[in-house]
């Protein structure tokens, strides 16, 4: 089954939950900016929660389905049509031959996750079929997809025959969606919760009490690699100089400006600006819906609560699992 590109959009790249245990050699780990939406999507249509899918930024993609497919549309609401008519997402969706699926404008969210039923056919590089942008690695030719550009998907399971045999005998969609209000919020204005980073403590206490009490507004300057914030300057109680050490997804850094920075999926192994906070992991896919010139509150949690939140998470995730195999029956 082929999938081809009739506009490629403002950015559509295939994710899977990236690449990982190559960061020592300056390899980093990419994948999907919201990894919720894209297991959610994965496992609607049958596949494995690592498959890749396709990450669609804002608006403008259109794509023409070759052959007859199960799909599952599942993140921000970016006003999906099929043929022009409205299609409900998070949830499976029967595709026919010649139809075509376009992204119009977002009402809600930044990026929206098409999943495939029996994946997308691309070789791994480095054991991910990530697309490293910047380094051009991994994906469709390592780089984002282009107009007439040919997705071919692979072969579908026992599961997803099934699934796709069900609704082609139905010839209409499920009536049911996934709620997924408590796994990826896509609002506006949103509080992130944080655990203090490394330097928090460098920072005087003015910055401090600043960083959990005032918004900040999520700038343009704002991709796969980082976030840039815009609010109260925050600023260190003394100079000092600090070595690059490693970073990860959701690390606050503070350069000489005082604008916070977040880094996202792309981000660099290494930095040396110093880290005030740490996004916790559970809100990093609300984090990656967020569109320019949305309001953050940052909120300080402890890394048990943390841990705690995340374990919620994934008890949603086996929730919705198990929710989708009952449904099939």
């Amino acid at each position: 089954m082929t999938v081809r590109v009739l506009n490629k959009g403002l950015l559509t790249s295939i994710q899977d939950l990236g690449r990982y245990g190559l960061q020592k050699y300056g390899v980093i780990v990419s994948g999907a900016m919201d990894k919720y939406s894209l297991r959610v999507a994965n496992i609607l249509v049958g596949n494995k929660e690592n498959e890749g899918a396709l990450e669609i930024t804002l608006l403008g993609t259109s794509l023409q389905f070759e052959n007859d497919r199960v799909i599952a549309i599942t993140g921000g609401d970016l006003f999906a049509t099929i043929d022009g008519e409205r299609v409900a997402t998070w949830r499976p969706i029967l595709v026919r031959k010649g139809s075509i699926l376009q992204f119009k404008s977002p009402l809600k969210g930044c990026r929206a996750y098409v999943a495939l039923a029996g994946g997308i056919a691309i070789p791994e590089v480095m054991g991910s079929k990530s697309t490293y942008l910047r380094a051009g690695i991994g994906g469709f030719n390592g780089r984002a997809l282009q107009k007439d550009d040919v997705i071919e998907s692979g072969v579908m399971n026992k599961f997803s025959t099934s699934l796709f045999n069900k609704l082609d005998k139905r010839n209409a969609d499920f009536k049911w969606t996934v709620n997924y209000d408590a796994l990826v919020n896509l609002q506006q204005t949103q509080t992130i919760r944080v655990i203090r980073g490394t330097e928090f403590n460098r920072f005087d206490e003015k910055s401090k009490r600043t960083f959990f009490n005032e918004p900040y507004t999520l700038t343009t300057q704002a991709d796969r690699m980082g976030y840039r914030m815009e609010g109260p300057p925050l600023s260190l109680a003394e100079k000092f100089e600090l070595l690059s050490e490693g970073v990860t997804h959701g690390t606050i850094q503070v350069p000489p400006n005082g604008q916070p920075i977040i880094l996202m999926a792309d981000r660099q192994t290494t930095g040396g600006y110093p880290k005030i906070g740490q996004i916790i992991s559970a809100d990093l896919p609300s984090l990656a819906q967020l569109q320019p010139t949305a309001k953050i509150h940052f909120k300080q949690i402890s890394h048990e609560e943390a841990e705690t939140e995340l374990l919620k998470k994934e008890q949603i995730i086996n929730e919705i699992k198990i929710g989708i195999r009952f449904k099939r029956l």
